[in-house]
């Protein structure tokens, strides 16, 4: 049986978090790149003080699927590596921890950028199939 209460605290949880980082983006100058490197890093100090998996247990999807779920995924495998290989699994973990992450987001990226076709902001065309003479 599927428990409807799960999809409406994940997305509630989900919701809050993309809520909180509105609020960053509209109340204050920090940069978007900023606010995303935060929301990382808070995902990365939950996983180190092992708040984040209750926290995970707690919200699913609404916590694993922001950035704040990357970052806790980060740790962890750096946490893991470290204990395995000593001080390179600092340098290693996080990334074959993500790795799976990482190469999706390439993926999509390369197929979305055969689908559209990207514009500047000033108006003009900047990719090189678009060369003006």
């Amino acid at each position: 049986m599927i428990n409807v209460w799960d999809y409406v605290i994940s997305f509630l949880v989900g919701g809050f978090i993309c809520f909180l980082g509105q609020i960053l983006v509209i109340r204050t100058k920090i940069t978007t790149a900023r606010i995303l490197v935060l929301f990382l890093v808070i995902g990365m100090v939950l996983e180190v003080f092992n708040i984040y998996a209750p926290f995970k247990e707690f919200a699913k999807a609404g916590a694993s699927v922001p950035i704040i779920g990357f970052g806790a995924s980060l740790a962890r495998g750096a946490i893991t590596a470290t204990k395995e290989f000593g001080v390179l699994g600092i340098f290693t973990g996080g990334l074959t921890a993500a790795a799976g992450g990482i190469s999706m987001a390439i993926f999509a990226s390369f197929i979305f950028a055969l689908i559209f076709s990207s514009k500047s902001k000033r108006g003009g065309h900047w990719r090189w199939r678009y060369k003006q003479t």
